[in-house]
């Protein structure tokens, strides 16, 4: 018996040593175990959920931008003769006239798109950046120029600065005037003349500084004859480049006074898209401008004999029409009753380009080894000079109607005709 039970004691003892040595191989996983295995399992869910939520955000708001700045004005439908255009530059090599009214087509809307950007990055600047953005307003002109000059044709860089100043003062402003005084008749509309007077004066300033090189050239009274005339317009055009930078922004003078009364409605405004968003856009859209600047400025002597236009009436009207489509705004204000915004946008780009573009397009001429200088030739500075001296006149009395807007509409279908039968012996021209 004693026996037996020893036997069943060595058994349970085997048996025990066989489980213990079974639990050190296969850990048992205890109850709480399980539920932490759960947990993190469920949390590896989560994470993916919220990492495919992200992604999907990160795409729609992509997608939602997109669709903003290339589909939600109606001249975007415009984009399309871009790459028409390049198109039919490298499959043909006689069609330059085609080129340049596809390119001329294309890089309108990305003129609108560049404006737009640039007022959406304006409301997170503030408004010492938001006059910094200012510049970005002749954008198209700067690019354009530059393009010219690597092009070596700068008699199109001079007609097509002084083309813009031009359709500002006459065309632009003539168009505010007149729909203004159309919508408004026979209420008499009245601006800040004392602003406009000022502006008045820093135009004739600019003027001043083209006619010295040319009375110089054409009186033959040089001290160097070629040379004097090229010192004495990089030596004007550092002296208003330091003038801009170093003082208040001249062509902003004439907005001081109505920020207040436009307030309100820029208060009810919002940015469309963030601010990186506005900067990338503002980035694209300037590169763009660039390429089909290219293309539009290699094109323009070919066009020339294609369409038997001389240069010189594509360089002052048409070229100029690229930058101004934005200026519409001037037109859309003045139907408002809010004159001094509209002056701020045809007499404030004329004194920025005059202040600062031409001259810093000599600079940068002077830079890359161009030599561009302010001799802009007889007919083209009388043309400018006598321009300047009409709109003075026009707001000396700080009061605008339908008829001054009638004058410098038909004042600047005469600069066009007169361009129009010109010919410019400077000009390059292009061989058929």
């Amino acid at each position: 018996m004693a026996k037996a039970n020893n036997l069943q004691m060595v058994g349970l003892s085997s048996s025990m040593a066989n489980f213990n040595t079974h639990l050190e191989g296969n850990p048992v996983i205890e109850p709480h175990d399980e539920g932490h295995s759960a947990l993190e399992s469920t949390e590896r869910n989560t994470l993916s959920v919220k990492s495919v939520s992200e992604n999907w955000c990160k795409n729609n708001a992509v997608m939602t931008s997109i669709k903003i700045a290339l589909f939600s004005d109606n001249i975007c439908v415009l984009l399309t003769f871009g790459p028409l255009a390049i198109l039919v530059y490298y499959q043909t090599s006689s069609h330059h006239g085609w080129v340049f009214f596809l390119s001329l087509l294309g890089i309108i809307p990305l003129v609108k798109r560049l404006g737009w950007a640039t007022e959406q990055l304006a409301f997170y600047v503030g408004p010492t950046g938001g006059e910094l953005l200012n510049t970005f307003r002749n954008v198209t002109e700067l690019i354009i120029s530059i393009c010219a000059m690597k092009h070596g044709i700068l008699r199109v860089v001079q007609q097509s600065l002084l083309g813009s100043i031009l359709s500002d003062m006459l065309l632009v402003l003539g168009c505010a005037f007149f729909c203004g005084g159309i919508a408004l008749y026979p209420y008499k509309q009245r601006f800040n003349k004392l602003n406009a007077v000022m502006s008045s004066g820093l135009l004739l300033m600019a003027v001043m500084g083209l006619l010295f090189p040319t009375v110089l050239h054409f009186t033959h009274t040089e001290s160097h004859f070629g040379t004097s005339e090229l010192a004495i317009s990089r030596f004007i055009s550092c002296g208003y480049n330091f003038f801009q930078l170093t003082s208040k922004n001249s062509y902003t003078l004439i907005n001081e006074e109505t920020d207040s009364d436009d307030k309100g409605s820029d208060d009810e405004k919002s940015a469309e898209i963030s601010k990186y968003e506005s900067v990338i856009w503002l980035s694209n859209f300037t590169l763009l401008i660039l390429i089909q600047s290219e293309y539009l400025v290699d094109t323009i002597e070919g066009a020339s004999v294609a369409m038997n236009v001389q240069i010189e009436f594509i360089s002052v009207i048409l070229l100029p029409v690229v930058g101004k489509v934005e200026h519409v705004n001037a037109i859309i204000f003045a139907v408002k009753d809010k004159l001094d915004i509209s002056l701020g946008v045809a007499i404030g780009s004329s004194t920025q380009i005059s202040m600062f573009l031409i001259p810093f397009c000599v600079v940068v001429g002077w830079i890359i080894g161009r030599p561009l200088d302010l001799n802009f030739q007889l007919f083209e500075t009388a043309a400018l000079f006598m321009t300047v001296l009409v709109v003075a006149f026009m707001l000396q009395d700080g009061t605008a109607n339908y008829f001054k807007g009638l004058m410098l509409i038909f004042c600047y279908l005469i600069v066009g005709a007169s361009f129009f039968v010109h010919v410019d012996p400077e000009a390059i021209k292009d061989k058929p």
